[in-house]
């Protein structure tokens, strides 16, 4: 079995359901797909969801986390840029 990359565990069932909105989430099967589309929302950049999807499936979560609440502190005109920026700071320092 391969193990998850993206960090911070799976979610109880319960709690994404709770989430789950039928005829907003229609297309959404699966919990990193929740997870990049309420980022795109939050950020303001919904015409960009896939790739905020494709960062929840391929990143680990505390960065993702971290990025998130970076952004939500300041006070940006453009949440997106920022949230990259600070992704792109959060990754080198990651890496030896």
């Amino acid at each position: 079995m391969k193990k998850s990359n993206r960090g911070g565990g799976p979610q109880p069932l319960g709690d994404i359901l709770a989430r789950f909105n039928p005829l907003e989430d229609k297309y959404i099967s699966r919990e990193f797909q929740k997870y990049g589309y309420d980022l795109a929302v939050e950020l303001g950049d919904l015409e960009h969801k896939a790739l905020y999807i494709k960062l929840a499936k391929e990143l680990p979560r505390q960065i993702l986390e971290r990025a998130k609440n970076f952004v939500k502190d300041a006070k940006a005109r453009n949440k997106a840029r920022l949230f990259m920026w600070k992704l792109k700071e959060l990754k080198s320092n990651r890496r030896p």
